[in-house]
């Protein structure tokens, strides 16, 4: 097997295992959500926050796998222009701080920057599995696609959350969750 080969393999296995412990940090994240946001007899304090710990470790292993994964596949084509995700997510975070802040009055939280960190390395995964040829120019559409209704569909629950009650609040807070893993599962699924 050529080289390319070799390290095509290994970056397919990298964006795997990358969505697998996204997906788990996920389930973590969800769990404490689930105990510390319940509308009634919620576990405060470190009784849940523990649960943040492996999620944390996860979604930042998760992180630098996929990123080792990216940088090391040997593509051929590109979705999109070399770096333009990058700055992209970083031009997406600040216009969408901007707006959520003075338009939709919304407190400025952390899962802003996740929606939109997400986003973006779920656009640098779908390119780098489109350019070393693990997907088609229509799956990486597809993938792409969700990946643009998930976004909106979050962002619209980091908008509306403190407006909502405490039921329809905590419901509202585990959509993106269940979204991102979702996704995640699907892109392990398309990798392996």
């Amino acid at each position: 097997m050529a080289l390319s080969g070799i390290n095509s393999v290994f970056s397919v296995k990298q964006v795997f295992w990358s969505n697998i412990l996204l997906a788990i940090c996920c389930a973590f994240y969800l769990a404490w959500w689930l105990a510390a946001f319940k509308p009634t007899g919620a576990v405060k304090g470190i009784k849940s926050g523990w649960l943040l710990i492996p999620a944390f470790a996860a979604g930042l292993i998760s992180i630098i796998t996929a990123v080792k994964g990216i940088q090391s596949a040997p593509v051929s084509a590109t979705l999109f222009p070399k770096r333009s995700l990058l700055w992209g997510g970083i031009a997406a975070y600040i216009i969408l701080l901007l707006i959520t802040k003075f338009f939709f009055k919304r407190k400025v939280t952390t899962e802003l920057v996740l929606i939109v960190g997400w986003a973006a390395m779920m656009m640098s995964e779908i390119d780098m599995l489109y350019g070393i040829g693990h997907i088609s120019h229509g799956t990486a559409a597809a993938f792409i696609a969700v990946v643009a209704v998930f976004v909106f569909i979050s962002l619209g629950c980091y908008v509306i959350y403190y407006r909502l009650s405490g039921r329809a609040g905590y419901f509202d807070g585990m959509v993106p969750l269940l979204l991102v893993a979702l996704a995640a599962v699907c892109v392990s699924v398309v990798a392996a």
